[in-house]
């Protein structure tokens, strides 16, 4: 996709997530969205993430908020990386489900493109909450029309070497491999 030096192609995410994406037990400048915003800069991407990820948020934190965040920074997309707190206490789904298409289409009313990265949480839980879990994301996403983005943490929860050590959180060392993750999958997303 080429773009013209004159098309106002600026395009302004405004991030909602948790502890995932807020960089939790980092320097702010080591997470991986002060480290994709830096690489988007550098190739002179007219693309600004508005991080408003707090550590410990829920879906229904989030709903509290969203007014405001919408209003203040008039995004043209907005990313949900929301849930894993919801799915760890054991929320129920339908619960989550609800929050989450209201966060979806209250951004949709504002004007934004809306994706929803499908969250996975650990098998504490058992196997049949963890599944009703994790399919709600391609549910909500059908049924309002938001682009669903697959889980940066996927291959990074695996390996112990790129988790702190709560075997939750990501590492510094992992902050990069996110950073390339993400940058390749919003752009597979800004050219849906």
């Amino acid at each position: 996709m080429n773009i013209s030096l004159t098309s106002s192609a600026s395009e302004k995410i405004l991030l909602i997530g948790d502890s995932l994406s807020a960089g939790y037990g980092l320097e702010q400048a080591q997470a991986w969205v002060h480290l994709l915003q830096n690489k988007y800069n550098e190739k002179n991407a007219d693309i600004t993430i508005i991080n408003t990820a707090i550590s410990g948020q829920t879906t229904d934190n989030a709903l509290l908020k969203i007014d405001a965040w919408l209003s203040s920074h008039k995004p043209s997309h907005v990313l949900i990386e929301l849930g894993g707190n919801d799915g760890i206490r054991g929320f129920p789904v339908k619960l989550i489900q609800k929050h989450l298409t209201k966060l979806i289409t209250t951004s949709q009313k504002h004007g934004a493109n809306v994706a929803l990265m499908e969250i996975h949480i650990p098998p504490n839980l058992g196997p049949r909450y963890t599944q009703m879990f994790t399919q709600s994301y391609s549910k909500v996403a059908n049924s309002t029309g938001a682009y669903l983005m697959p889980y940066f943490m996927s291959k990074i929860a695996v390996d112990p070497k790129l988790m702190l050590n709560d075997n939750l959180h990501p590492n510094a060392t992992a902050q990069p491999l996110i950073r390339d993750f993400m940058y390749i999958e919003i752009d597979k997303w800004l050219q849906h």
